[in-house]
């Protein structure tokens, strides 16, 4: 009965969505790639919003209900029937009466199983500007496909949909990626540390302070090289190279749009990564705490890894919990990730049956059996860290949503009234889980 339901609700309110998209005929940017949707969806929006009316997908708002809503205006119901039946005649208030309307939506395309884009979004979405961040060799949701070809194919689906007259924006880091443009037949600009980018980043280094006594890590700057010039860019509040990609993505949404440069590269110095995803907050202690706890992946979690060897800190703490949704890849690259930290790791918990596996990569790399810790929940390592860290320790916590290792961030954040603000999966929806 709850599929029927969400079936039926599915149906009516893409139906309309379309309907609004054709009355109030919106710019829409969609953007996809299997990893940086969401952190590039909140960059391009921290320009955009300052010149123009924009919407974005909320949260990881990109599923085939969440699409819609975005374009209604309208929240997830989940389970409440009420809250759906006045997304509805919302839906059709927008329909039937003139409303203010955003001259852009920024929207976040995302795919869980073969036909969501495709089949589900590409027939009507037709997007203005499409922006492909990245495609992984062993994508979360691999499981679902019968290779990584076809989540490729999946995600490039969204490039055929553009106008004619739409802009292709493409990372030229990632040969996959760039390739799209081979067969999308639409203007196409790139972006990346690649010498033909459109957008090219050069000399990205992080910004470091003494504060208390302790060096940390405070921000990243570049220079873009863009049209035969070279400007300076500030990040004080990102921390992960690969979030430049984010920015840089955003700043060519900006330009294609017609914002001003000067303008976009001191609004993109306001762009902060949402919760949970590498967010530096201060910990008990004394200590900082890198909190990238809202889902992970072989190569998100490798890009968290190299956070932490670069950031600065007296003892480097790696909490890693679970990826999940990797099918036959799951032991290979849990085992892979733990090779990987042995070497940046001054202390390395794993939380998870999974993580196991991250514990025996980690051993077979030389790193010391006395500093590794298993956990089976995050509420047993998020108390075992309380008695562990000490002021200057850098903590990176990660794992995919299932694992919940943001109530390791609740356990050892030095506020923990702001948990609400600063930490993912805190509604009421989540919290009774």
């Amino acid at each position: 009965m709850k599929d029927i339901f969400k079936k039926i609700i599915v149906v009516i309110v893409t139906w309309q969505a379309r309907l609004v998209i054709k009355k109030y005929k919106p710019k829409i940017i969609a953007i996809t790639g299997s990893v940086g949707k969401t952190s590039t969806k909140d960059a391009v929006f921290t320009i955009l919003s300052k010149f123009k009316k924009v919407r974005k997908s909320e949260k990881s708002f990109n599923s085939e209900i969440g699409l819609p809503l975005t374009v209604l205006g309208c929240p997830n119901g989940w389970s409440n029937p009420v809250i759906w039946l006045e997304n509805i005649i919302k839906g059709f208030g927008l329909i039937l009466f003139k409303n203010t309307y955003p001259e852009y939506l920024i929207l976040e395309v995302g795919v869980g199983k073969p036909g969501d884009i495709k089949n589900n979004v590409a027939p009507w979405l037709n997007p203005d500007i499409v922006v492909i961040t990245r495609f992984p060799d062993k994508p979360v949701h691999v499981e679902f496909f019968d290779s990584v070809e076809s989540i490729i194919e999946e995600k490039s689906a969204l490039a055929y949909a553009l106008k004619p007259d739409g802009v292709l924006i493409l990372n030229h880091d990632d040969d996959k990626v760039y390739a799209v443009h081979n067969k999308a037949n639409r203007r196409t600009v790139s972006y990346g540390m690649n010498i033909n980018a459109t957008y090219r980043v050069t000399y990205p280094i992080y910004m470091n302070a003494d504060i208390d006594g302790v060096e940390t890590t405070k921000g990243i700057s570049f220079k873009l090289e863009h049209d035969g010039h070279t400007f300076p860019v500030s990040l004080p509040n990102i921390v992960g190279m690969h979030y430049v990609g984010s920015a840089l993505a955003a700043l060519a949404c900006a330009l294609e749009i017609g914002c001003d440069l000067l303008m976009s590269l001191n609004y993109i110095s306001e762009y902060t990564t949402p919760p949970g995803r590498l967010s530096l907050i201060k910990g008990i202690n004394g200590s900082n705490i890198i909190d990238d706890t809202y889902n992970s992946s072989p190569v998100a979690a490798i890009a968290a890894i190299e956070v932490l060897k670069e950031m600065k800190g007296k003892r480097k703490i790696a909490v890693l919990g679970d990826m999940l949704e990797l099918g036959k890849y799951t032991e290979e690259e849990h085992h892979n990730l733990g090779k990987e930290v042995a070497n940046i790791a001054d202390i390395l918990v794993v939380v998870g049956l999974r993580s196991k596996f991250i514990a025996v990569g980690a051993l077979e790399s030389g790193f010391k059996q006395k500093n590794l810790f298993s956990f089976d929940s995050s509420e047993s390592a998020g108390k075992f860290l309380e008695g562990l860290i000490k002021k200057g320790d850098l903590v990176l916590v990660k794992g995919s949503q299932g694992v919940r290792l943001e109530r390791v961030v609740a356990t050892i954040m030095e506020n923990k009234g702001d948990r609400y603000k600063l930490l993912c999966r805190q509604e009421k929806e989540w919290q009774s889980r």
